[in-house]
């Protein structure tokens, strides 16, 4: 174990992050810092190098060079579990949920840990009391109450979503890293789906990979933008939307695709 991190050290910080694969340079050079509480969203047009990016610090891959602390402690290069139990949790494009649990167990097999329930074989989970009152919690707040006893393979694609986002959250994690947390929904859900975003990370930092710009400005603090590779852009949305590189990279392109009506 490491010692204690420095006193007001970022959440989580890149610096000089990079990934090769033989000659092929996918990061170059990433250098970010996100403050504690903090919801920054990563954008950039595809092959920008958004997924590599969360692949790293959530230790999907280890880096070819570069570092990554979260809250002053190095963690590029170490196992996905050990940095989930360091509290980072993540959840990804494709809903990764267990089909044949119904939605309290989806929810309470990731509560036990964080609530200092250890399984053994001849323990009732019935007894978990910390991690049955979080999972009933946290079912509320989801909307999902109604449907607790349902398999999570019978839930809607928008109910499978919120699952997944409280799977995500129900372990107590200080960094929640959302990939595309949007993808998919229509309108109604994307914005019902922000809310619960919103409330279910509150206090935590959220980095975010999101193309749904209503939902990037209206829910980000800061938003950094990838070009291949290379962090092009970092600021408050204000300043990502008057942003010269920002607007020819990724958001001018959108916008004449719109119009001409190119996909």
């Amino acid at each position: 174990m490491s010692g204690a991190a420095p006193s007001g050290a970022p959440a989580l910080e890149l610096r000089n992050l990079c990934k090769r694969f033989g000659r092929t340079e996918i990061l170059r050079g990433v250098t970010l810092s996100v403050n504690a509480g903090e919801r920054v969203a990563i954008i950039g047009p595809n092959g920008a190098g958004k997924s590599t990016l969360f692949n790293l610090i959530s230790g999907g891959m280890d880096p070819s060079a570069g570092e990554v602390l979260m809250h002053g402690e190095r963690i590029g290069g170490r196992r996905p579990f050990e940095i989930n139990r360091l509290g980072l949790a993540r959840s990804f494009q494709v809903s990764n949920l267990f089909s044949n649990l119904s939605v309290f167990e989806n929810l309470r097999c990731s509560a036990l840990w964080s609530t200092g329930y250890r399984y053994a074989f001849w323990r009732r989970l019935t007894h978990a009391r910390g991690a049955n009152e979080r999972t009933e919690d946290l079912l509320a707040r989801l909307g999902l109450a109604h449907r607790r006893d349902t398999l999570a393979s019978q839930l809607s694609y928008a109910e499978q979503r919120a699952l997944e986002l409280g799977i995500t959250v129900a372990g107590g994690p200080r960094v929640v890293l959302l990939d595309e947390p949007t993808a998919g929904m229509s309108r109604s859900e994307t914005t019902h789906f922000t809310g619960l975003i919103r409330q279910l990370t509150e206090g935590r930092t959220l980095p975010t990979v999101e193309h749904d710009m209503s939902v990037v400005f209206s829910l980000a603090d800061r938003i950094a933008v990838l070009a291949q590779g290379e962090l092009i852009a970092f600021g408050t949305p204000q300043d990502i939307r008057a942003h010269p590189a920002v607007q020819q990279a990724y958001l001018g392109a959108r916008d004449t695709a719109q119009k001409t009506g190119a996909h």
